[in-house]
């Protein structure tokens, strides 16, 4: 990449990007909308083909297994085959998955669709995050990264609703025959319009450390979401966690000694985007309350349809849409600091509301209070994440993205068997809905104190904008 001669800095591409993003943003788009999609669909698929709920579930949660497995390995294919080719065969892998859960005549084809789809969205999303720091310069960031915010607060939101509408109306397959036209044309529209923006160091393929990040990401992962359904202390939860604990150890020491590791822990020594990480793993773990317990509680203890739940996260959804691209040009002129420390402030007081719930609560207070909940979120989200990769090297943006996203969903992992079993342990069902209600708020009155934790640590986010990444040195 060359410096053009508007004197623009060497980082930034002289192509025009507006192609470029919206091919990315679609992919994006799809990506994060199917990991949400089939919430309110698994009732018909169960009826369908004869399954128990305990299975049904696994096509929600292979889900998030493939895909945070993917993701720490992603920095590695960044840096080995182009962004085209990476982009076009990450879509064309999703694309594969969607048509065969479409035609799934079978619960086993249907779970290999999914496996093929997280593959697939498991590389996209932090190859998009890298390829937008890298056509960007630093005070362009914040915006680029509100427009990435917009399709994370968006899609998966509206995944129920579009599920519930669908599936109310049309077999459950059409959900994936509604996606696969978007797929196909992204994929023709990255073939004629992406460009190469990533640099190749060609690294060496450690298969152990392939083995050991699957091992130890993978295993805690299913670890956490298995805890949800069948408690702490059971076999397959201590067994997977005891495991993916040993690999992650294990694969962590071998990268800090490989040359060329798969996965960069270096990055941790950039004291700004260690705690920018910490928060927004801590901030996802608050988070993960309303999107998990509330579709719970509104179907199960208040006689709420999987429509009407879904529509009660919308609002919040689409002014979390709104409000990214806000957020972003606020952070260019403003930093990360201040946005923080009032969006986590918003997040805390919205969750202690959230832990108030009686019999008589009414759609339209879940529905006003998520949305308030969700702009706090908003203004913290994507100001943070941009925050912390600011401050990396463009060598090592690749491994900073991977790990954002990778800690993310380990985090979103952990606060949903957290919640889940809180909610569970302290129902007390013997006082009818009252005591089940117990149990959400408590749950609530946890997910609150991450979010008291989240904005202690705001207060140490510092600048958020060196003035030139290539010359960093860690802090």
């Amino acid at each position: 990449m060359v410096k053009n001669q508007s004197g623009a800095q060497p980082d930034e591409p002289v192509f025009n990007k507006a192609p470029l993003i919206a091919v990315l943003l679609s992919g994006a788009f799809v990506a994060i909308l199917n990991q949400t999609l089939l919430a309110t669909a698994l009732p018909h698929i169960m009826a369908d083909l004869q399954l128990d709920a305990n299975t049904a579930q696994w096509l929600q949660s292979v889900f998030m297994l493939v895909n945070g497995i993917m993701i720490p390995i992603t920095a590695f294919l960044i840096e080995r085959f182009t962004t085209r080719a990476l982009f076009l065969t990450a879509m064309t892998i999703f694309g594969l998955g969607t048509l065969m859960c479409a035609i799934a005549p079978v619960f086993s084809i249907l779970m290999a669709g999914r496996v093929l789809q997280a593959a697939g969205a498991g590389i996209i999303m932090p190859l998009m995050q890298t390829i937008m720091f890298m056509i960007f310069p630093i005070e362009k960031r914040g915006s680029a990264m509100g427009m990435f915010g917009l399709v994370i607060a968006f899609a998966p939101a509206i995944g129920p609703t579009l599920s519930g509408l669908i599936v109310d109306h049309f077999p459950w397959r059409s959900l994936f025959y509604v996606i696969l036209p978007i797929v196909i044309l992204d994929i023709i529209f990255a073939y004629l319009l992406l460009k190469n923006v990533t640099n190749r160091t060609f690294p060496k393929l450690d298969i152990l450390s392939i083995i050991l990040s699957t091992l130890g990401f993978g295993g805690l992962l299913y670890g956490f979401s298995a805890a949800g359904n069948s408690g702490w202390t059971s076999m397959q939860v201590v067994l997977s966690l005891l495991i993916g604990a040993l690999a992650l150890v294990w694969f962590i020491f071998r990268q800090l000694k490989l040359e060329q590791p798969i996965l960069e822990f270096r990055v941790f020594k950039y004291s700004v985007f260690t705690i920018t990480t910490v928060l927004g793993m801590v901030l996802f773990i608050a988070m993960i309350g309303a999107a998990v317990i509330l579709p719970l509680m509104m179907q199960n203890m208040l006689g709420f349809s999987a429509l009407e739940s879904g529509l009660a996260l919308l609002p919040g959804a689409l002014l979390m849409g709104i409000m990214s691209p806000i957020t972003g040009r606020l952070f260019d002129k403003f930093g990360a600091r201040w946005l923080s420390i009032i969006g986590v402030t918003i997040l805390v007081i919205t969750t202690f509301m959230f832990a108030i719930f009686t019999e008589e609560t009414t759609f339209t207070y879940i529905a006003a209070v998520n949305a308030i909940r969700m702009f706090g979120i908003s203004m913290v989200m994507m100001p943070v994440t941009t925050a912390g990769l600011n401050q990396l090297p463009t060598k090592l943006i690749p491994h900073g993205t991977a790990m954002n996203n990778t800690m993310r969903q380990v985090a979103g992992s952990v606060g949903t068997a957290l919640l889940v079993t809180v909610m569970t342990s302290n129902s007390i069902p013997d006082q009818g809905v009252a005591g089940m209600l117990h149990g959400v708020n408590i749950s609530f009155i946890v997910a609150a104190i991450f979010a008291v934790i989240a904005l202690i640590m705001a207060f140490f986010i510092k600048n958020s904008r060196p003035e030139n990444p290539d010359d960093i040195r860690p802090r």
